[in-house]
């Protein structure tokens, strides 16, 4: 198998460097006579400390997976309150749990930029990592293609000719390229102003469920949907995944985590509950105190809704925070594609430039540039076709990951695991596959046009990983230094 140790070129790192190397130092100390049992390092910039801590990252994960309960408002278009009510209830058990445990032991075991790309290096060699990059960093971009869409559908209530036409699309492209400045700007100001976009973005949803308790009428919670409206699992299922996944993404940026060990953990386990906590409070009221019909139940219905419970004031405030929100998520997106780029370029998966720092921010310029032309080419797609070409994507990285981390277990089980689900290999095996089996239902229900694009994208990660291996034996780009004693 696979040795990947990325040497560091500046010998004159700091304490600080080398105490965020020790883990893993460690770890190859504990397999020293089985260079397969050894562990990468992935090498951090040097001018950046890490100054993630746990409040910043709790709500970069919040960030990464929810923003707040815009966007879930299809699944009760789709198949009634009660179905709703019940998806979020019971998927984040079924899905988000098992995800964020593996995304915990993983990220403080392998700590570093890079996440889901190491672990299915290390655990099937660099084909596969390149392939689990390739699919969760195309998968990334496309769910950051959402965020403008999302934001200008809810700006449109208030800006009618945002509606259709040049408007429109003049309006996601600007608000992509701004996004993406701020982005460029640095991950300490993403990670703070997170915190603050968080609170302003939730604040009305939670004085609309408290305006909305004496109009609760609970018996709505039970309706199954009007009589004659047809369910579309299609999209409920797509709703209840898109809004809940992404639990691993943080993981890209370990490297700029302050002690991950302990700090990991602790925000994945905090931010389940609060994400949780998010979507179901609102969902809840508006149920239990609208009666509308169901078709009107669309991205943005919870604008509508704040103004028959408490006015159009609320109504503001919530087409506001759902711009607040856009910008949360797709701030904290980018910055994991943009990371996990520079994680696979000292990983040596991509050129040395992949992982190019700005000399005035000090963020990974290329991977910036690289994922908002992408997001921009992708914007102009249904908002539904967004959303279950990134399902579709994800899966197939989600059963990669998931075989990564169960091989791990069984093929490194010594090694130091500061953070270890406490379960053995037939109980990990049982954990994964019932996600897995909802993976496979994700996949099988996609459309056409979904199964077209994301057949397109695979067969170029494949291709891409290819091509990449010609450019390092021709020497076309540079690569960062690896030792590699069992290619």
């Amino acid at each position: 198998m696979t040795q990947i140790e990325i040497q560091s070129t500046n010998h004159n790192a700091s304490l600080e460097q080398q105490a965020s190397a020790a883990v893993d130092q460690e770890n190859l100390a504990r397999a020293p006579d089985n260079p397969s049992q050894r562990l990468p390092i992935t090498a951090t910039n040097p001018k950046t400390p890490k100054k993630l801590t746990l409040v910043p990252l709790i709500f970069l994960i919040y960030f990464e997976v929810a923003g707040g309960p815009y966007g879930e408002e299809p699944a009760v278009k789709a198949a009634g309150p009660l179905l709703a009510l019940l998806g979020f209830l019971l998927f984040p058990f079924i899905w988000s749990v098992p995800e964020a445990l593996i995304t915990a032991e993983l990220s403080t075991t392998f700590p570093g930029n890079g996440g889901f790309v190491i672990w299915a290096e290390r655990a099937f060699g660099p084909f596969f990592g390149s392939l689990m990059g390739s699919l969760k960093f195309l998968s990334g971009v496309i769910n950051i293609a959402a965020f403008p869409v999302l934001c200008v559908d809810y700006m449109k209530k208030i800006i009618h000719p945002l509606e259709s036409g040049w408007p429109r699309r003049i309006s996601i492209l600007i608000s992509t390229l701004v996004l993406s400045f701020i982005n460029y700007t640095g991950l300490t100001i993403v990670g703070w102003a997170t915190v603050l976009l968080g609170l302003l973005s939730l604040l009305p949803f939670i004085l609309m469920s408290l305006v909305a308790i004496p109009k609760i009428q609970p018996h709505r919670w039970l309706s199954l949907g009007q009589k004659g409206v047809k369910r579309d699992w299609n999209l409920y299922f797509n709703t209840l995944f898109w809004n809940l996944n992404f639990w691993d993404s943080v993981s890209t940026l370990a490297g700029e985590v302050d002690k991950p060990q302990k700090t990991f953990p602790r925000a994945l386990f905090v931010a389940v509950i609060f994400t949780c906590v998010a979507y179901l409070v609102p969902l809840f009221a508006v149920t239990g105190a609208v009666s509308v019909d169901q078709s009107v139940w669309e991205s943005g219905f919870h604008a509508d809704a704040a103004e028959i419970i408490a006015g159009k004031w609320l109504k503001f405030w919530i087409e506001v925070g759902a711009v607040l929100s856009a910008i949360g998520l797709f701030e904290t997106q980018l910055s994991s594609c943009a990371y996990q780029l520079e994680g696979m370029a000292n990983l040596a998966i991509l050129p040395k430039f992949f992982g190019s720092r700005s000399k005035w921010f000090n963020t990974p310029w290329v991977g910036i540039l690289l994922s908002t032309l992408i997001t921009i080419g992708i914007s102009y797609m249904d908002f539904t076709d967004i959303i279950s070409s990134t399902n579709f994507l994800y899966s197939l990285g989600m059963l990669l990951e998931f075989a990564s981390f169960i091989w791990l277990r069984r093929k490194l089980p010594d090694i130091k695991r500061p953070y270890r689900v406490p379960l053995g290999i037939p109980g990990l095996v049982v954990m994964c596959l019932i996600p897995s089996a909802f993976f496979v239902l994700i996949m099988v229900i996609a459309t056409k046009i979904v199964y077209l694009v994301s057949g397109l994208m695979i067969v170029g990660a494949i291709g891409w990983y290819f091509l990449m291996n010609f450019c390092k034996k021709k020497k076309v780009f540079k690569y960062n230094i690896v030792e590699d004693g069992n290619r």
